[in-house]
């Protein structure tokens, strides 16, 4: 089995302020990663040009800067304060500048072997092989709450930095009671727990997702180990990555299907046919699309803050 050595690189995303209590949980990951053999380096997302929106295409334009460091990593340590239940809203945004179908393992595969067929797909997403590269990866949240309720949402909305790529998340962990700045270095035992995951990851670059051995505590589901569901009668949905259940009478869930997991490849495989299929329909319509949604464009009640060059062009 692979293991972490001269060459393999951990790239850690630190999404809270600058020498926060994330990033000291992101240093101590780094540092034990480092003292297994990896090369680690560290990107503050905070100290990014991301663009978006309106603004995307502006530059000066960091995102492309990252994703070379994103695509040339053997794993990744995602560190995140959190904030009203979730994650910091720069990794969302990291998220849906860089991720999604063009980082989205299946897609690429399957683009890649219809171009060796010499055709194209419906939708021509951009193709870089270096996305189906074997990468492991960490996940560190940390927050000031003592209560549960106020962290529900963050791990699972960390699972969208990695389910796209295919990366297998090896340990996760999300810490309480730092609720002031840098308030974190006060807990030795959270130290040692983010250097404990860095040890994990460092542990298994170069391994195939199917031979990454999960580290963390563990959970309710088999795929991402976490435990939020939905409930619909008896049937039982994995709220994070959306594998499928029964519950039984005695409330234990019974795990039925878990190909229908967005960690699995065979369900990313089926949302790529989905969206060819899904796009093959709509070229066929597109004149129709375009005639009815000129009556929403006409349909302007629009307000937009005021700016020089608006007032320049009499807007």
């Amino acid at each position: 089995m692979p293991t972490s050595g001269t060459g393999r690189r951990v790239l850690g995303l630190g999404c809270g302020q600058p020498h926060g209590s994330a990033e000291i949980l992101l240093k101590a990951a780094m540092r034990a990663a480092e003292g297994e053999g990896a090369e680690v380096e560290v990107v503050r997302l905070d100290e990014l040009r991301l663009p978006s929106g309106a603004a995307e295409g502006a530059e000066p334009d960091d995102a492309w800067w990252l994703w070379e460091r994103l695509v040339e990593c053997d794993g990744l340590v995602v560190s995140t304060p959190i904030i009203s239940r979730t994650v910091a809203a720069r990794l969302k945004l990291f998220g849906d500048r860089l991720l999604g179908p063009n980082a989205d393992a299946a897609i690429i595969a399957g683009l890649m072997e219809l171009r060796s067929q010499g055709r194209e797909a419906a939708v021509p997403f951009r193709v870089d092989e270096r996305v189906l590269k074997p990468r492991v990866a960490g996940f560190l949240a940390v927050g000031g709450s003592l209560t549960p309720q106020w962290k529900t949402l963050t791990l699972p909305m960390m699972h969208a930095t990695t389910f796209s790529m295919h990366i297998a998340v090896v340990d996760q962990v999300q810490f309480e009671g730092a609720g002031t700045p840098r308030s974190v270095i006060l807990d030795a035992a959270a130290i040692d727990r983010a250097a404990l995951l860095g040890r994990n990851v460092a542990s298994q670059l170069g391994v195939a997702f199917d031979e990454a051995r999960y580290l963390g505590p563990p959970g309710l589901c088999p795929m991402c180990h976490l435990d939020v569901i939905v409930l619909h009668g008896a049937d039982v949905e994995c709220a994070t990555c959306g594998a499928r259940g029964q519950l039984g009478p005695d409330l234990q869930v019974t795990w039925t299907n878990l190909s229908t997991s967005v960690i699995s490849m065979d369900e990313k495989r089926s949302h790529a046919a989905e969206i060819q299929e899904t796009a093959g329909r709509h070229r066929e319509q597109r004149a129709e699309i375009e005639e009815r949604a000129r009556a929403f464009e006409a349909y302007d009640p629009i307000v937009r803050p005021p700016r020089p060059e608006r007032a320049a062009a009499g807007g």
